[in-house]
């Protein structure tokens, strides 16, 4: 049995204090055994936590672009230098397979933290129009609400921008994985970030995120996390009229067009559903919508099927992050979820003895109005679904209330861009375009509000002032 991890003092005003809540153990999904155990925030570590923030605000704001670019990036060399150390921990708390853990959830971040910091140097805090000094400040206390499935990168994509625009920040990171939360806050003590800038507070929604949703001392709130969710915290934020950052659910769509030949479609299979299955298929941009040529469905069929065989429970898919989780995505596995048309083309792979692991799984001939494909599924489950043109497959990819992610397919380049810009949706991959630690991230509808991450991350959480002269 592996050594519990015992977190019993929370990162209030630059020290290391006795949480005054209660225990929570974290559970790692592959032993199904406790990994580790927190205490929790009481509401008085939250007023001290934001009373800290604002006491904290003022200097940090003033302090210059060159120095804060010099803070983050003695943060990103702890992060670097303790990269075996977060991935391990990733592992233990999510469940991720080992070489997932480095690539997704240490290696991505770092590459966010990057950007930002490139961003930061070049970002244009204050410009002119006509006889206008317009001025970009800090919003000031910023509370991050951050989710379970990715426990370091969206930390990182809330806290490094907040505090690059000169921000302070109270993190509340998600009660399943809460432990590489702590590893950041001692990364940022190691660092030398001054006293109050970054606080952690870790708690339940209910409890803690609620406390600072409400807090009169919080001007801003940035939450990833589920939609309904999302539409709560929005209107409790709305009392004190704090600005609100919402990175919300999706339920992606693959779409390959007409023209796309053999060669491209195969591409386009073997990474929507590597896409789809990423992280055990819990990330909010996941690929779970595959819409095709109808006279080529059987085509796609075989090559999904053969691309899903690829991935065994364990070794390169991992669990997912708790029992109730597991039965929600199981509850998608009968065809009948996809419509009465919907039949299963690859399934029942065999899972381990231990952990929450659901089997890989792809099932087509979805009705674009069926449950499996309208709700985010969170899991390793791709539909796939038949359009009648490449207008019909633009129509299906648009019949969502979520728009997040997405990708377009087809030979014709030029025609395929011209498709990315009919998706209802914050970001679009052309024919397997990579992943950009720059580029603004965010969605449409019900996908959410705001943009994270680099330039736009840093904006998010700025005032824009003009000062007449």
């Amino acid at each position: 049995m592996t050594e519990i991890q015992r977190e019993t003092a929370l990162y209030i005003n630059g020290r290391w204090v006795p949480g005054g809540g209660s225990d929570l153990e974290v559970v790692d999904p592959v032993t199904e055994e406790v990994t580790g155990v927190i205490t929790q925030a009481s509401t008085d570590d939250v007023e001290a936590a934001v009373a800290a923030a604002r006491a904290a605000f003022p200097g940090w704001a003033a302090t210059p672009v060159a120095e804060r670019a010099a803070v983050l990036r003695r943060v990103r060399d702890v992060i670097a230098e303790r990269a075996d150390v977060f991935a391990d921990t990733v592992t233990r708390e999510l469940g991720a397979p080992p070489r997932v853990a480095r690539a997704l959830h240490v290696d991505t971040p770092l590459a966010v933290v990057d950007a930002t910091i490139e961003a930061l140097e070049r970002f244009a805090f204050t410009s002119e129009i006509g006889n206008s000094l317009i001025r970009r400040e800090p919003v000031g206390v910023v509370a991050a609400i951050t989710p379970w499935n990715l426990p370091l990168h969206q930390v990182i994509v809330k806290v490094v921008p907040a505090l690059a625009a000169g921000a302070t920040v109270v993190l509340k990171p998600a009660g399943l994985t809460p432990l590489a939360a702590f590893e950041l806050a001692r990364a940022f003590d190691t660092a030398g970030l001054p006293a109050g800038v970054f606080n952690l507070v870790p708690g339940s929604g209910r409890v803690v995120g609620d406390l600072l949703t409400r807090h009169p001392g919080v001007d801003q709130v940035s939450f990833t996390g589920s939609t309904p969710v999302g539409r709560q915290i929005a209107g409790v934020a709305a009392e004190t009229l704090k600005r609100v950052t919402l990175e919300l659910g999706g339920k992606s769509a693959s779409v390959v067009l007409a023209d796309t030949d053999d060669e491209l479609l195969a591409k386009a299979v073997k990474i929507t559903v590597a896409n789809c299955f990423l992280n055990g298929g819990q990330t909010c941009t996941a690929l779970s919508r595959l819409i095709v040529p109808a006279d080529r469905i059987e085509q796609v069929e075989e090559l999904a099927a053969a691309a899903a065989a690829k991935y065994t429970p364990g070794p390169r898919l991992g669990p997912l992050v708790s029992a109730e989780q597991r039965k929600e995505v199981e509850s998608f596995l009968d065809p009948a979820a996809g419509g009465a048309s919907a039949a299963t083309v690859y399934g029942g792979a065999e899972l381990p003895e231990r952990g929450y692991y659901v089997s890989p799984t792809v099932i087509s001939r979805v009705d674009p109005d069926s449950r499996l494909a309208q709700e985010e599924v969170f899991g390793p489950v791709l539909a796939i679904l038949a359009a009648g043109s490449d207008d019909d497959a633009v129509a299906i990819a648009n019949n969502s209330i979520y728009g997040l992610g997405g990708a377009v397919w087809g030979s014709d380049g030029d025609a395929a861009l011209a498709v990315a810009a009919r998706l209802q949706t914050g970001q679009v991959d052309v024919n397997g375009g990579a992943f950009n630690p720059g580029a603004p991230f965010g969605g449409f509808k019900q996908s959410g509000t705001g943009r994270e991450i680099g330039e736009y991350g840093i904006a998010d959480v700025c005032e824009i002032k003009a000062v007449q002269r």
